[in-house]
């Protein structure tokens, strides 16, 4: 087994069990587990973070998890090329086509995968080796976040039902634990800034310039303001678990806006301060850096800032 394999099974087994669900009353312990997951390896948070997102999903929709023993994931990326359908037939639901950004496609056990159906967009906990019919040769060929292996899927054949239908038609997305889960996300970005500081601080020269200094500097100041924000974020998850008052969309999109926008300060000022040596011959820094940018790059930026100008506009609270 590969080292990430081995330390996600490890999280599974000795620490996902412990983690408190979102809204609990200690979801600043959760923000932190998926940070230091991700500040030790972007790709293993990633894994950790698809894995624990499952668990509170099926809380949510309360349901008990099929196999304790299972590596879980979220597959739930939708796109035009890439379209899973879901049909009832008389033995049960089936699901077909493809899903791309399958996260740890060829390392968990089971998933949680959507899917159009005809009455709606459905969620469903499958048994991957079950399901899936084969993945898309290239269809993971990045070095940022290579060993998440997000490959695209295909389901279908001549294959059993799918285990079991996750809430109603529409859950996925109507829950409040999306959007809550929408700043562990954020937590795991967060997770992978903290780790690119920490090794700038652990190589740089102390006799370094005052432009290197400041460019660290700045980059310190961007890592405790993302961890201020997920901090106030995570004490308002708490204080309003059920959403009662409408703001855990606007809250999302608010932190997801703010620390993307601060760990991408974070990647150029380190390669500032840095310069390209540690970015060129230091392969654990290299990762690093290719990894933020990668996972960076699933943030719907314009999308979501767009979202929020129609909330402010439409009298939702924005200051």
């Amino acid at each position: 087994m590969s080292r990430i394999s081995l330390e996600f099974e490890h999280i599974v087994r000795a620490q996902a069990p412990e983690l408190p669900l979102p809204g609990e009353g200690n979801t600043w312990e959760r923000f932190e587990a998926l940070s230091s997951w991700a500040a030790k390896d972007l790709s293993l948070g990633r894994l950790a973070e698809g894995h624990v997102d499952a668990l509170a999903i099926l809380a949510e929709a309360g349901l008990e998890v099929a196999d304790p023993r299972a590596t879980y994931g979220v597959w739930a990326a939708r796109s035009g090329s890439a379209v899973t359908m879901a049909r009832r037939e008389d033995d049960g639901w089936r699901i077909s086509g493809q899903k791309a950004f399958c996260s740890g496609s060829a390392l968990i056990d089971r998933a949680l995968v959507t899917a159009e159906s005809a009455d709606g967009y459905r969620l469903f906990d499958i048994a991957v080796s079950d399901q899936v019919t084969r993945a898309l040769p290239d269809s993971w060929v990045a070095v940022g976040m290579a060993d998440s292996q997000s490959e695209t899927l295909e389901f279908g054949g001549p294959l059993v039902p799918v285990d079991r239908e996750v809430g109603a038609p529409g859950f996925y997305l109507e829950r409040p634990g999306f959007w809550f889960g929408g700043v562990g996300v954020a937590a795991c970005w967060y997770g992978g800034a903290v780790g690119l500081v920490e090794h700038l601080v652990k190589t740089l020269d102390p006799t370094s310039t005052d432009l290197v200094l400041a460019a660290l500097g700045q980059a310190v100041a961007h890592v405790q303001g993302m961890r201020h924000v997920l901090h106030d974020a995570a004490g308002e998850i708490d204080a309003d678990p059920a959403d009662m008052q409408g703001a855990a969309q606007q809250r999302a999109l608010v932190v997801r806006h703010a620390v993307h926008h601060a760990a991408s300060e974070v990647l150029a000022l380190v390669a500032a301060a840095g310069g390209a040596r540690p970015l060129c011959h230091d392969r654990e820094q290299a990762q690093r850096a290719a990894d933020l940018y990668v996972y960076l790059a699933q943030h719907h930026g314009p999308q979501d800032a767009a979202l929020l100008g129609r909330l402010a506009l439409d009298g939702g609270a924005w200051n």
